[in-house]
């Protein structure tokens, strides 16, 4: 099922996806802003899951390669399937996350993430 799938018909009321199965083939290259790469030379990929009608939620798949990026972050949860990263808060923590772990990052948050080994994450995102 391509991302497209879920933003052109509705998506079921119920599903489950084997993240770790989903085939790199099947992610999207999401281009990063040459101003957020302050290292290496990271890839990120994604696949929509599901996208609510007003735009407000999106659930889905994203994945980087390691190097190291900064961001600005929205209301998400998230929860790493595989790889590891350290993500630096601006005036907040460091957080370490791999394999299980959840994260919440708060919209607005200023982020530093260096990705030590290719990150797979499930999130959710409120807008």
């Amino acid at each position: 099922m391509s991302t497209s799938d879920h933003r052109d018909a509705p998506a079921p009321a119920s599903f489950a996806v084997s993240l770790p199965e989903v085939p790199d083939s099947e992610l999207e290259a999401d281009e990063l802003d040459p101003a957020q790469i302050v290292s290496g030379n990271p890839v990120v990929t994604g696949k929509v899951l599901w996208e609510a009608p007003d735009g407000s939620q999106v659930r889905g798949i994203w994945q980087i390669t390691p190097g190291v990026v900064t961001d600005t972050e929205a209301n998400e949860l998230f929860v790493v399937v595989s790889g590891r990263a350290t993500i630096e808060v601006e005036g907040g923590g460091t957080l370490e996350v791999g394999p299980g772990s959840a994260c919440v990052l708060r919209e607005g948050d200023k982020t530093t993430w260096t990705v030590h080994e290719t990150l797979r994450k499930a999130y959710h995102i409120s807008y």
